[in-house]
C-alpha cells in the first residue's frame, strides 16, 4: 500500500454544510484527503456536525480529526463574534502542546495552517517550526480608504483607522516578518496581501483563493434565464459590516430606480427592480437608517436579516442577479455560488478572488484606475450603472448561462487538484 504524505492542518473554522470560512476550512480537508492523510485540529464545538457528517458519509479514514477548546470556565466571556480574537489567540497557544505531541508522535514534517487566515493573527509556535510550514490563504493587509469610511458608524471609522495604523506599522510587525520567514509557503488571496510580504519572502508567496464552486442540485434549471419576468430581483448578502459596501449597494440600488423609472417615463421598457439585503451585524441600524433616507420601502428593499442555510439557498436560486460591493475579500461564497446556479455578479474587484470572474459572466467595478483610487461616487454610480444594464433580458440570460459553464471549471474538485499539487511542490516530494 502506498504511503501517502502526512500533514497537520490549523482548522479552527472547519464544519461541513455552513458557508464563509466555515465551509472553506472543510472543503479544503475533504479535498486534500483525497491525496494526503491528514490529522485536523478544529474546535470541540465542531465535533457533533463533523461526526454526523462521517457517520452518513464512509470512506474518510484518512482524516483524523483532534478537537480543541477551552474549558467552559474559560470561555463564558465569548459570544458569537465578540471576543473571537482573544480567544483565538488564547486557543493557538493552550492547543500548541496538542499539535507537538502529534507531530511528534505520528511524525508530520508539514504544518499546514489553513483558516483564519489573517498575517497578523496569531500561528502555532510548534506548527510554525515544522520542517515545512504552509502558511494560508492568508489576507487581512486591505484596509479601507477615509473616503468610504468616513460615512461609517464612530466604532466602524474607529476599527479602520487603527487598522490603517496598522497595516502601515507592518514592516515593524515582528511576528508577521518571523512567519514569512519561517513558511515554506505562504498562499495570499489578494495582491495586496502578496506586496505587502518582505522583499527577501516573496519569492514564496502566491496568489490562491481559498474558494471555490459547490455544484447544486437543479443548477441547469432555466429559472434564472426567464424572460416574463416583470420585476428583477438583486440580492446582496454577508455580515452587516461598513466594509463588505452595503452602503454603496443601497445608494446604487436608488440611483438605478430613479434612472429605470425616467426612462420608463421616456416610454423605455425598464422592468422593476427590487433588492434583498441578507445579513445581521453592527452596522444593520445604520443601513435601514440610509434606506428610508433613500425613499426605499418594503415594496423596494427586503431586510431579511440572518437567515439558516437553506433559506439563504433558495433565495439565490430565486435571484436574477447577486451583487457583492465588499472592498475586501467579504461575501466570496455567495460569489462562487452564482457560478454554481448561472447568475450574472456585479462586485468591486478585490484583486484576489475576482480573477475568476470576466466580464463574459460578471460586472466587475474597479477600486483603481491607472493606478489612482476611484473615488467612492464614481463607484456607486458604476454599481448602479451595472444594476441598470442587467434589467435587459438577453444580456442577463447570456451572461447567467456563462456563468454556469464558468462554475464547471472552478469547482472545489478542480480547485483540490490546485491545492494538492501546489502542497506537493512545495515540500519537493511526490507521492510514493
Amino acid at each position: 500500500m502506498e504511503e501517502r504524505m502526512k500533514i497537520f492542518v490549523s482548522a479552527y473554522a472547519c464544519e461541513p454544510d455552513l458557508g464563509s470560512e466555515v465551509g472553506v476550512g472543510w472543503h479544503w480537508v475533504l479535498q486534500m484527503s483525497k491525496t494526503f492523510e491528514l490529522w485536523v485540529l478544529t474546535r470541540q464545538s465542531n465535533r457533533r456536525a463533523i461526526e454526523q457528517f462521517r457517520a452518513a458519509n464512509p470512506g474518510y479514514e484518512g482524516i483524523h480529526f483532534l478537537y480543541y477548546d477551552l474549558p467552559d470556565w474559560a470561555r463564558k466571556w465569548k459570544k458569537g463574534r465578540r471576543g473571537v480574537h482573544l480567544y483565538y489567540t488564547l486557543w493557538q497557544t493552550f492547543s500548541n502542546k496538542l499539535v507537538k505531541e502529534t507531530m511528534m508522535r505520528e511524525h508530520i514534517q508539514v504544518f499546514h495552517h489553513l483558516t483564519y487566515g489573517n498575517v497578523l493573527w496569531k500561528v502555532s509556535a510548534y506548527g510554525q517550526k515544522a520542517p515545512y510550514f504552509i502558511w494560508g490563504p492568508v489576507g487581512g493587509l486591505e484596509t479601507i480608504p477615509r473616503h468610504y469610511s468616513h460615512y461609517y458608524s464612530f466604532t466602524s471609522r474607529l476599527l479602520e483607522a487603527v487598522r490603517r495604523c496598522v497595516v502601515a506599522l507592518i514592516p515593524f510587525n515582528l511576528g508577521f516578518r518571523q512567519r514569512c520567514r519561517d513558511a515554506s509557503l505562504i498562499l495570499c488571496k489578494t495582491d495586496i496581501t502578496r506586496a505587502m510580504v518582505p522583499g527577501m519572502y516573496r519569492n514564496k508567496a502566491v496568489l490562491f483563493t481559498d474558494v471555490a464552486v459547490e455544484k447544486q442540485d437543479g443548477r441547469t434549471d432555466e429559472r434564472n434565464f426567464q424572460t416574463d419576468k416583470t420585476t428583477i430581483d438583486y440580492l446582496t448578502v454577508g455580515r452587516l459590516e461598513g466594509w463588505r459596501g452595503f452602503d454603496l449597494v443601497l445608494e446604487a440600488f436608488a440611483k438605478a430606480r430613479f434612472e429605470a423609472s425616467l426612462r420608463r417615463a421616456a416610454g423605455q421598457p425598464v422592468k422593476e427592480m427590487h433588492l434583498t439585503v441578507m445579513g445581521s451585524g453592527p452596522d444593520a441600524g445604520r443601513l435601514h437608517k440610509l434606506s428610508q433616507q433613500l425613499g426605499l420601502g418594503p415594496a423596494e428593499l427586503t431586510f431579511t436579516g440572518r437567515v439558516p442555510m437553506a433559506v439563504y439557498q433558495r433565495f439565490l436560486a430565486g435571484s436574477d442577479v447577486v451583487v457583492n460591493a465588499s472592498l475586501k475579500e467579504g461575501a466570496v461564497t455567495v460569489s462562487f455560488d452564482t457560478l454554481s446556479l448561472g447568475i450574472p455578479l456585479i462586485c468591486l474587484d478585490t484583486t484576489g478572488y475576482t480573477r475568476y470572474f470576466s466580464p463574459e459572466y460578471s460586472l466587475l467595478i474597479p477600486r483603481h484606475e491607472d493606478g489612482v483610487e476611484v473615488s467612492r461616487e464614481k463607484v456607486v454610480q458604476a454599481l448602479a450603472d451595472a444594476m441598470l444594464r442587467l434589467t435587459d433580458d438577453t444580456l442577463r440570460g447570456n451572461m447567467g448561462r456563462a456563468a454556469w459553464r464558468a462554475g464547471e471549471r472552478f469547482t472545489w474538485e478542480h480547485h483540490g487538484k490546485e491545492i494538492t499539487d501546489i502542497i506537493i511542490k512545495c515540500v519537493s516530494l511526490q507521492v510514493k
